[in-house]
């Protein structure tokens, strides 16, 4: 007679948890099989999706190939995975990619697939939101020699920019416009962020008879607008619009790029797509000026593209409506370092708390916050996305005195002038911008751009 005695129930109920847990092991065995494919974004989502029973789910994904791009090279991908389950989105030809939507079955057989490279998640940022010239000396400087930016063009990739009076008269200064999310031909900002950061770089003060302005009222916008209305882009939207930047910066004379927008950073550059395009910018010769994100005051959250070692990196202060440096205080929500991959971050803090710049009006922001409005033509916000703007019209002024200044340079000066504030490196970087510097070499009249700043469509 057979003695043995049925388990109890929890214990089968155990084995079956231990058999079940085994079960998605294997089925995510390609994943471990894989991992050095792709970024860990990518892999972080992968494994929610299998955890949470979302295996249908669309992925979007950025698929770097090993060589040149080309037409035949894309085909011949999606000869072996089907052209259904590959479309292609977009191409970002600089950076050897395709961005498209894919399902997690046709992801597994493209990490099976040679020639690729790399497989990015295809993440979505958003513009960093939650008296500044003034206190960073720029005042001093346009008044006193005339170092107002003329004759340096900024980009600002964001939601476009309103051909607001402080930008248009008394010539317009809004020399270019680019649209990746309609394909407009003339300047819009649906959203408003876009507009306030040009102001922040350079607003005249036309409207507010010269009270009201920024770093650089004499430079050019170069407005190119990644952002929808809700202030969200994807990735491969921002890295198409500074591939446009790159190649067409001799002909705009395009010297500064500002990125006031973020998310997640939670690899190093080499792992981010976007990273490796602002590296690429500034190779070209662009001054890239990022924002660091409102992920603050946790250690090491600055945030993507702020993780870029090129770039110059942009944290918040409170200037209390003072023009003294010394009493500003980081604001709370400022990100702070080290970035991934443990880079010195930020470089750099400027003015960001409670900002008057130029309103976009019936924008989204201008509808959903009217609290914000100072006045008809000026509007309030807050974040280092306008520190980052600030910096770069800080930026300009010293490329108009010195136009032969590389990217480094720029970087290095500006970081060596910083004023010094008594808070950790990791929240402040090397001090809050201070262009006062610019007045010792003011003698020497800067030489101007030829270029005549005209609306190019």
């Amino acid at each position: 007679m057979d003695k043995r005695q049925p388990l109890p129930s929890h214990t089968s109920e155990h084995t079956m948890l231990e058999r079940s847990e085994r079960m998605k092991t294997n089925r995510l065995s390609w994943l471990v099989r894989h991992s050095s494919l792709m970024n860990p974004p990518l892999r972080n989502l992968v494994r929610k999706m299998h955890r949470h029973g979302n295996k249908n789910r669309k992925v979007r994904v950025i698929v770097q190939f090993q060589k040149k791009l080309t037409s035949s090279s894309i085909q011949a991908l999606q000869k072996q995975l089907g052209a259904s389950e590959l479309p292609v989105k977009r191409r970002i030809a600089f950076l050897n990619c395709i961005a498209s939507d894919v399902s997690l079955t046709c992801l597994k057989r493209m990490c099976g697939c040679k020639g690729i490279q790399k497989i990015y998640l295809d993440g979505v940022k958003k513009v960093s939101l939650t008296v500044a010239t003034p206190s960073i000396g720029s005042a001093a400087g346009r008044r006193l020699k005339g170092i107002d930016g003329r004759g340096i063009n900024v980009g600002v990739i964001d939601t476009g920019v309103y051909p607001h009076p402080d930008l248009t008269r008394p010539r317009n200064r809004i020399v270019a416009f680019k649209d990746f999310v309609r394909g407009r031909r003339r300047p819009y900002d649906d959203n408003g962020h876009g507009t306030h950061l040009a102001g922040d770089i350079a607003g005249n003060g036309r409207s507010s008879r010269g009270k009201i302005r920024g770093p650089a009222p004499g430079a050019g916008i170069v407005a190119i607008k990644a952002f929808n209305s809700a202030g969200d882009a994807y990735d491969s939207t921002i890295i198409r619009a500074i591939e446009w930047s790159i190649r067409n910066r001799k002909r705009l004379g395009l010297r500064v790029l500002t990125l006031s927008f973020g998310g997640t950073a939670t690899t190093r550059c080499s792992e981010d797509p976007l990273c490796q395009a602002v590296e690429k910018a500034v190779r070209a010769g662009i001054v890239v000026v990022t924002a660091a994100g409102n992920s603050g005051p946790k250690r090491g959250s600055i945030e993507s593209p702020g993780n870029s070692p090129s770039a110059i990196t942009v944290g918040s202060v409170d200037d209390r409506r003072s023009i003294r440096q010394s009493d500003d205080n980081i604001t709370f929500y400022s990100s702070r370092g080290p970035a991934a991959g443990g880079v010195a971050k930020p470089d750099l803090v400027a003015p960001g708390e409670s900002i008057t710049s130029l309103r976009a009006p019936r924008s989204r922001q201008d509808r959903e916050t009217p609290h914000l409005r100072v006045g008809r033509h000026y509007f309030l916000l807050s974040g280092t996305s306008v520190s980052a703007a600030i910096v770069a019209g800080a930026a300009a002024q010293l490329l108009q005195q010195r136009p032969t200044l590389t990217p480094r340079q720029v970087k290095s000066i500006l970081k060596r002038h910083a004023s010094p504030l008594p808070f950790s490196p990791n929240a402040v970087g090397s001090g809050e911008v201070n262009v006062r510097f610019l007045l010792r070499n003011a003698g020497r009249r800067p030489r101007l751009s030829s270029m005549r700043n005209r609306l190019k469509i």
